[in-house]
């Protein structure tokens, strides 16, 4: 998903769950508001948190690993886990101009 088609469903109410899978010490840096923050080595054991019943659009630096986590969802049933192309890099340059950028 392209970081313009995720500001029109937040913008419009219908936003689907962010998933952010970067490692803390980057959320403290920046994050998408309202994000649900699970690192990626922690979906293993975390994976009951996620909901399997609505859109979870994965977020990561560029897009690489969250590529891969929505990767691992999908083989586990989340098949509406999509990938944030782009990543919060992006979604900084494009969305959100006032957002750190690293």
């Amino acid at each position: 998903m392209e970081v313009d088609t995720l500001a029109a469903l937040r913008a419009s109410g219908s936003a689907p769950v962010v998933l952010d899978v970067r490692e803390p010490w980057e959320v403290e840096l920046c994050s998408i508001d309202g994000s649900l923050h699970i690192p990626m080595g922690e979906l293993p054991e975390r994976i009951a948190e996620i909901p399997t019943d609505q859109p979870v659009v994965l977020v990561c630096h560029h897009g690489l690993r969250s590529g891969h986590a929505t990767a691992w969802l999908r083989a586990r049933g989340f098949d509406k886990a999509i990938n944030l192309a782009g990543g919060i890099d992006a979604w900084a340059r494009r969305i959100d101009p006032t957002m750190k950028v690293y």
